[in-house]
């Protein structure tokens, strides 16, 4: 895509609201067909979940992740390249899963919306900012494609909890939030010394399919199957992979519009030029906000060596679980303190205004049977009536995926304007808002 075709694409994407389905509803009681791109890591988790529907085609660039497939699933169709599964199964199904790594989410989708299948991708939607605008434009032009991003926490009973407490002023008006993530390092974090080995492609791993529409490197070590979330050709790094579980209920919460600035300290450690192929070792990015009625908010994430403080309204002899992911979120009255997908096990602190706090009544409806369930109820009936539709959870991955820009220019103040889709005061960091051009030149 060129930038003038994504920046057509990005004004027709903001503010997209879901458009009801017409005449496409299916018998409650059949089984969906699916198709499959990429089968391992998550992919086995969210598909297990799905293992009740009708699987027509798997496809992955790795025989070792299709291992399980071929074993549990031995009339399935078997592919490499999802674009030639879906021009061979496309009347075969009514639906794609898309949990590959990030930079294949954008091409895949894509290819899926032209065969007019519905989609479930795994999170952050897109590897760019310019790619997700460019598939909510494309999904919504369709007006029949049921979506789903995979923040499961999205369909958990804890941020309806913290939707129905915050309207019902549980802290009063919120200030800001502190989230912070600081498990699996060992996903993240990356060393640029392992692009100085000459290592052999595993056999059975098609590298070049891997590496899709980004510019063609040779193979990295430390890369398939898991750790390409700290290569930043690939991956998002902890940032862009944990803000649409652990910042969605104040996002939902606060209908939150687009930052209107970001500013990122980094680890002394990392140099944005030398290192940009990598994530730094801790990163804390501060955004700012505007609310609906125009008071000014802040979410501040930390990770890595940027250490969360602790809660000012948590009580002195109560311990504080800041080592692996959370967030609290600030108010005038309070804070709301919870756990990371969905808001888990989210409390009122201190503990008195918890048990002082009159709950209100449950108003939003509840997910049953868990979020993969959730939209496959959705495709099953021809309704548009799942919980995370690309609509909410393309514009929850747009905050991770530009929070991954200002860790690029770190002590900047980027101020940015989502309705232009730039960066009004950096034309270099306007320049990563959209993917790299494959080439067919190969590292030095």
């Amino acid at each position: 895509m060129q930038r003038r075709t994504f920046l057509k694409a990005a004004g027709a994407a903001v503010g997209l609201q879901v458009i009801p389905l017409q005449g496409v509803a299916q018998d409650a009681k059949r089984k969906v067909r699916l198709a499959a791109i990429g089968t391992d890591g998550q992919a086995r988790g969210d598909l297990k979940q799905m293992a009740d529907e009708d699987f027509v085609a798997f496809c992955d660039v790795s025989e070792e992740s299709l291992k399980w497939v071929r074993e549990k699933y031995p009339n399935a169709k078997i592919y490499k390249d999802y674009r030639k599964m879906l021009a061979e199964v496309k009347d075969q199904i009514d639906a794609v899963t898309v949990i590959t790594p990030d930079h294949i989410h954008h091409p895949a989708i894509m290819e899926a919306v032209k065969y007019n299948k519905h989609i479930f991708c795994e999170k952050p939607m897109t590897h760019t900012v310019a790619e997700g605008r460019e598939v909510l434009t494309a999904v919504a032009a369709k007006k029949n494609l049921i979506t789903q991003l995979g923040n499961q926490g999205h369909s958990a009973e804890g941020v309806r909890l913290m939707k129905e407490w915050i309207a019902a002023g549980a802290i009063g008006k919120p200030k800001e939030l502190h989230a912070w993530c600081y498990e699996y390092p060992a996903y993240y974090y990356r060393s640029l010394d392992l692009l100085n080995q000459k290592p052999e492609i595993p056999d059975g791993l098609d590298w070049d399919l891997w590496q899709g529409p980004r510019p063609k490197r040779d193979y990295i070590t430390d890369c398939v199957p898991k750790q390409w979330r700290g290569w930043m050709p690939y991956g998002n790094g902890v940032f862009a992979d944990w803000v649409c579980h652990v910042v969605d209920g104040t996002f939902w919460a606060l209908d939150l519009n687009m930052p209107t600035a970001l500013t990122a300290e980094v680890d002394a450690s990392y140099d944005p030029k030398r290192d940009a192929m990598i994530y730094p070792k801790g990163n804390r990015v501060t955004m700012e906000f505007t609310l609906k009625g125009g008071d000014p908010f802040k979410i501040i994430w930390y990770d890595g060596t940027m250490k969360v403080p602790r809660p000012a309204d948590l009580e002195a002899d109560r311990e504080f679980d800041g080592a692996k992911t959370g967030a609290y979120l600030v108010g005038e009255n309070g804070t709301l303190l919870h756990g990371s997908h969905g808001s888990s096990s989210v409390r009122i602190i201190p503990e008195a205004k918890m048990q002082a706090f009159q709950r209100p009544p449950k108003t939003i409806p509840r997910v049953k049977g868990g979020h993969c369930r959730d939209w496959l109820n959705a495709v099953r009936a021809g309704k548009h009536s799942n919980c995370a539709p690309f609509s909410y959870g393309g514009r929850l991955s747009e905050i991770g995926l530009l929070g991954t820009i200002a860790m690029r220019f770190p002590g900047q103040r980027l101020t940015y304007d989502e309705k232009a889709m730039r960066f009004t005061n950096s034309d270099d960091a306007t320049k990563l808002l959209y993917p790299a051009k494959a080439t067919n030149t190969t590292r030095s």
